[in-house]
């Protein structure tokens, strides 16, 4: 067997950063809703905004999760299409 390594810490990188609770919360949010902003997370997950503001972090530096900016606030929303596939496997369940 051949695998690239670089390849595979990518991945297990990438599934480092979705392996939070909160974060796998946002992320599903954020596909469900078409994307929201931080005040909206912070009400939904009861957590306060600084922790939801460190996980969003995490998304964004991870390229996960993009932010854009409308008047005041900033909207986000998931960028990355393997997220999205993995997270209809994992949560949602589609096919079953």
């Amino acid at each position: 067997m051949e695998y690239n390594y670089k390849e595979l810490e990518d991945i297990s990188e990438f599934l480092k950063v979705l392996a939070h609770p909160v974060r796998l919360c946002i992320v599903r949010g954020l596909l469900s809703n078409g994307g929201c902003n931080v005040s909206h997370m912070q009400n939904c997950l009861g957590v306060p905004q600084s922790t939801v503001s460190q996980h969003l972090q995490k998304l964004r530096t991870a390229g996960i999760i993009e932010g854009e900016r409308r008047g005041f606030e900033i909207i986000y929303k998931v960028v990355d299409q393997r997220t999205a596939k993995l997270i209809d496997v994992l949560i949602n369940k589609e096919g079953q």
